[in-house]
């Protein structure tokens, strides 16, 4: 296995580092709910998930009867 002949010092280490940067998300905000949400996702607003703009999945409460 390959193993360093020599330390790699600190500032060449923190050179590498630098790219690594933390990104925001980018938020869409919906124009029907107001909503803000991911871009190319869905998202849950008051029991309905809507996407584009459009209601796609309502949320059902099913209730058992017993006799």
């Amino acid at each position: 296995m390959a193993h360093p002949k020599r330390r790699q010092s600190s500032t060449r280490r923190d050179k590498r580092r630098t790219h690594y940067k933390a990104v925001a998300p980018q938020l869409a905000k919906d124009a029907t709910t107001g909503e803000l949400h991911l871009y190319h996702r869905a998202h849950w607003h008051e029991g309905k998930l809507y996407y584009k703009g459009k209601v796609v999945l309502e949320k059902t409460v099913e209730t058992t009867e017993e006799n």
